[in-house]
């Protein structure tokens, strides 16, 4: 019975035996199963890691391996035609810190954050003492969890000997980085503002010049890559490599600093006499190579300081203003006005017009009674004056249509030529296009299309009226008609120069196309003569030379109160070399005619520009103008004087705040009863201003009359003379201070 149980134990004991063993080989594959899976599962992780996610690993690996120093390029030098600096880059530093890394190591966690906060407030504290900053805000800096964070940008030498000394004398260099870097820097302040721009902190190009020329002037980074510890610290004696900076090429411009700065002088004199409330701007051009020689708009700005407004907001306004105001008042003053505005050119465009008519035959220079002035005419029902409707000019030939400026000879040239032509060749002078010289901003002109061009359209565009064009726009289309007829781009850069390799490139001039014909540039300019000495410009005058010139002056649009008034001038007749389109926005004076306010200030820059680029004098025989009486207008309202004298031929000068309505006249310099020339310059002062300046005498021993001239209006004076040749004395010595106006008498042998 015993053996019987025993057998039975034995084959219970097999089956659970056997069923355990069934159990643990099927947890047994489960594990394998699982294990399988993982192992499958790590397969495709390594996989992906090694295949998907391989090149971004091994980056942030060289990342946190290495360190990459950035080397800035040092941005291109502008210069003008003679070889001055307009816009440089001076070698500077920018802080940056680790916040990290400003620590204080002690086994002790308490005293090691203790030691720590003490070593960031003296950081602080340096920072904001060295650098002008404030405190509280470097603190938080410092205490940041950012990895970099820039304390301080384009910091000048002797700051950072400053913070050098101090990390020294303190024993601290870790997370304090001092690199290089460059500041931009405009050694004349204003001059030229508004074509060369300036750059941002991080020096791109932002506006003008240094924005339109930004991938030329900037340059490339280079860097340095050495190996980091962990800290992020530079492992030393490691391998590094170079990658050297390439810096920016340096550009020469077309423009010219002395002429420049004398039509930015005679700029802000003609805007703040003639109060123009919308400024002014001058383009002087070479029209046989297009060089833009000045480009000048005003009021200007500080290039060194471009956040700053200038006069054209008062402070009062600019602290009322909300901070789009303010954004839209800074871009208004940083426009080049020259290219970025149209403006209605008024007869100006006259010269054009002729031009068309003289070219297509239609008209010819000197035909008696070839136009007929009533003092209007009627186009179509509409009723369009002559400036001088009060005293009509009868019958007049194109040339003395082109002198008075007359409106209604100019519709009927206009009826002549015929929209289809008149397009054709408003296309030819590239009046539909901008001119694609490398200025930033340049807009283009605004014409209604052809076909919807009726008779009162085309009677209001042959006076230059009803459509826009920018100044740059229509002073290269005048410098075509006496360029012998050939159109050519402006030009504003000359060269580009590699200062890596020192390679130069020129850029060349382009002529465009042939407009008008030679032999209609002759004659134009023969026209343009005939306005200076017999016209509506013959307060462009300059003695000794030759000019040429048209007047403007735009009626403000239909709703409009603003006048614009203008001149064109060219000088010398034969062999043109200057061209200068004056134009003055807005002139809130009783007077706003281009002949009168404008043509003044043109003689004024010729008779500086002329003798400065070495242009002598095209009459063998200087001629006198000195046979004006200066009238006495003292006592007079403001207005009245002003008035008095401009209608005289001169050019009256006053600084007074007020009412030129009830202001009297006290005083005038020169005093009345003395023979002037034209334009010469009389100062008057009321009992409202009767502050006074001086200005030095200039030596003009040896000089001819024209020169010695040139050199008195520089110096506000005036000039009366005797004999011929060259100045052997003068009757004020040269050094001696004396009133603006002052008569300075030169005899010449």
């Amino acid at each position: 019975m015993a053996k019987k149980v025993k057998i039975k134990n034995v084959k219970v004991n097999k089956r659970k035996e056997k069923k355990q063993r069934n159990v643990l080989a099927k947890k047994t594959i489960v594990i394998l199963n699982i294990l399988a899976l993982l192992l499958i599962a790590l397969l495709f992780r390594i996989a992906y890691i090694q295949f998907v996610k391989g090149n971004e690993y091994k980056e942030m690996a060289y990342r946190n391996q290495t360190l990459n120093k950035i080397i800035s390029p040092k941005r291109g030098t502008i210069f003008d035609s003679t070889g001055k600096a307009l816009a440089m880059s001076a070698d500077v530093d920018t802080v940056t810190i680790n916040p990290g890394l400003i620590t204080v190591n002690n086994s002790n966690p308490q005293v090691a954050a203790q030691k720590t906060k003490e070593l960031k407030e003296s950081v602080a504290k340096a920072f904001s003492d060295i650098f002008s900053l404030n405190y509280t805000d470097v603190l938080n800096q410092v205490n940041s969890t950012s990895s970099v964070e820039t304390i301080i940008r384009k910091v000048e030498q002797d700051k950072i000997d400053q913070l050098t000394t101090w990390m020294k004398s303190n024993n601290v260099y870790s997370g304090i980085n001092i690199d290089a870097d460059t500041k931009r820097y405009y050694p004349y302040n204003n001059l030229a503002s508004n074509l060369i721009g300036f750059c941002g902190t991080d020096n791109q190009g932002l506006e003008g010049l240094e924005l339109k020329l930004d991938n030329i002037l900037t340059g490339t980074s280079g860097k340095i890559v050495s190996a980091a510890d962990s800290i992020s610290q530079e492992i030393p004696n490691t391998n590094q490599l170079y990658i050297p900076a390439e810096n920016g090429s340096d550009v020469v411009l077309s423009l010219d600093y002395n002429v420049q700065s004398i039509v930015e002088k005679y700029l802000k004199q003609a805007v703040e006499q003639n109060k123009c409330k919308d400024g002014g701007n001058v383009i002087v051009m070479n029209p046989q190579t297009g060089d833009i020689l000045a480009m000048a708009t005003y009021p200007n700005y500080n290039l060194n300081s471009p956040f700053t407004i200038n006069s054209s907001v008062s402070t009062a306004d600019w602290d009322k203003m909300n901070s789009t105001q303010k954004s839209n008042a800074l871009y208004s003053m940083w426009k080049n006005i020259s290219v970025t505005n149209g403006y209605e050119p008024g007869s100006v465009f006259k010269i054009l017009t002729a031009s068309i008519g003289l070219d297509e035959n239609v008209v010819s220079t000197d035909t008696p009674k070839d136009f007929f002035c009533s003092g209007s005419e009627t186009v179509d029902g509409v009723k369009i004056n002559c400036w001088r409707s009060y005293n009509p000019h009868g019958y007049e030939t194109l040339r003395q249509a082109f002198a008075n400026s007359c409106n209604p000879a100019f519709i009927q040239l206009g009826q002549r030529i015929g929209v289809q032509t008149f397009y054709k060749y408003l296309n030819a002078f590239g009046l539909f296009d901008i001119t694609g010289a490398d200025v930033s901003g340049e807009v283009n002109s605004n014409f209604l299309p052809e076909d919807k061009v009726g008779p009162v359209e085309l009677a209001t565009l042959s006076f230059g009226q009803r459509f826009t064009v920018t100044p740059l726009q229509m002073i290269t289309a005048i410098c075509s008609v006496v360029n012998d007829g050939i159109l050519v781009q402006p030009r504003v850069v000359k060269q580009i120069i590699n200062t890596d390799t020192g390679t130069t490139t020129d850029i060349p001039v382009t002529q465009v196309r042939q407009v008008i014909s030679k032999e209609t540039s002759e004659k134009m300019k023969s026209l343009m003569k005939y306005v200076v000495t017999n016209g509506t410009g013959i307060y462009a005058k300059v003695p000794g030379y030759t000019i040429g010139g048209k007047s403007g002056t735009s009626e403000p649009a239909p709703g409009g109160t603003d006048y614009v008034a203008s001149f064109a001038a060219i000088a010398p007749l034969e062999d043109t070399q200057v061209c200068i389109l004056l134009t003055l926005y807005g002139p809130s004076d009783s007077s706003h005619e281009g002949g009168a306010i404008a043509a003044p200030v043109v003689s004024k820059i010729f008779s500086e520009v002329l003798p400065y680029l070495g242009i002598a004098p095209d009459n063998e025989v200087v001629e006198d103008y000195s046979n004006t009486v200066l009238p006495n207008v003292t006592n007079k309202t403001l207005t009245e004087a002003i008035n008095t004298l401009t209608n005289a031929g001169f050019n009256p000068i006053s600084n007074a705040e007020g009412d030129k309505n009830t202001l009297v006249v006290t005083d005038q310099v020169p005093k009345s009863g003395v023979l002037l020339s034209s334009n010469s310059e009389i100062y008057l002062y009321t009992s409202e201003n009767e502050a006074r300046t001086s200005v030095t005498v200039p030596n003009l021993k040896g000089k001819s009359l024209a020169d010695a001239k040139s050199a008195l209006q520089a110096k506000n004076l005036n000039i009366m003379y005797n004999g011929s040749g060259k100045v052997s004395s003068q009757d004020i010595a040269s050094g001696k201070s004396v009133e603006p106006g002052t008569i300075i008498t030169v005899t010449l042998k």
